[in-house]
């Protein structure tokens, strides 16, 4: 390995941190709420936690900057990696990863953030869209059954690295490396959820629309918020 290709290595993997960093999340609860989603709920910065806060306005625009930044991700890792003439390997999942990680693990706050569904989910659009597409058919109707977000996101994590494999077989492609990254994402994803998994196990977890009671207070601090900038 040269040095170019060490260089081009490093430059992605802490670009694609950065940008994972960017937690949009408790971005949007500061400029609209002047508040943090942390504070409330699930103290979780990811959009449903945002959703039973705050509303649906604001949890459209942190799904929109989650998801963005991991297509944006991998679109940077590769094309850095084209620009420097480096063909070690698809630059994309390191990008991918390191986006997850910031995400997870934001630089700028506090190493507090979100559990990662959302930027997975761009990531997976950029690097394998037909697997996104075979996952969403599959996921969404049982979502709106359901209505519990975390069930959905863990079982997608399951079917994540199965679903890669039979399309890399299907599509005559050597499957190993994608599987392999497929189950990387997997097992993090799944790691990040394991307080639902106690929760679903218990029957506590909460559906689409409940609010806990401290999520109801971040929503009265948001109307008040509202109200102090109206006088």
């Amino acid at each position: 390995m040269n040095t170019t290709e060490i260089m081009a290595i490093l430059l992605t993997a802490v670009l694609s941190y950065l940008l994972g960093s960017i937690s949009f999340a408790v971005i949007v609860s500061r400029l609209l709420a002047h508040d943090d989603v942390r504070k409330y709920g699930s103290h979780n910065a990811g959009m449903t936690n945002v959703l039973r806060v705050y509303g649906k306005g604001p949890a459209a625009l942190t799904l929109v900057g989650d998801f963005g930044k991991g297509v944006a991700a991998v679109f940077l890792g590769r094309l850095l990696f084209q620009a420097m003439g480096v063909t070690l390997f698809d630059a994309g999942y390191l990008a991918g990863l390191c986006v997850l990680l910031g995400h997870l693990f934001p630089v700028f706050f506090g190493f507090k953030g979100g559990k990662g569904v959302l930027t997975s989910m761009g990531i997976t659009l950029a690097v394998n869209p037909v697997v996104l597409l075979i996952l969403l058919v599959i996921l969404l109707p049982v979502l709106f059954v359901v209505k519990i977000v975390s069930l959905i996101a863990i079982t997608g994590a399951l079917l994540y690295p199965i679903i890669t494999y039979m399309v890399q077989e299907f599509r005559h492609q050597p499957p190993l490396f994608d599987t392999v990254f497929a189950l990387v994402f997997s097992v993090i994803v799944i790691y990040m959820h394991r307080e639902n998994i106690k929760r679903l196990l218990n029957g506590t977890e909460k559906r689409i629309g409940q609010k806990t009671q401290g999520e109801e207070q971040g929503h009265q601090q948001q109307t008040a918020s509202k109200g102090e900038g109206a006088d």
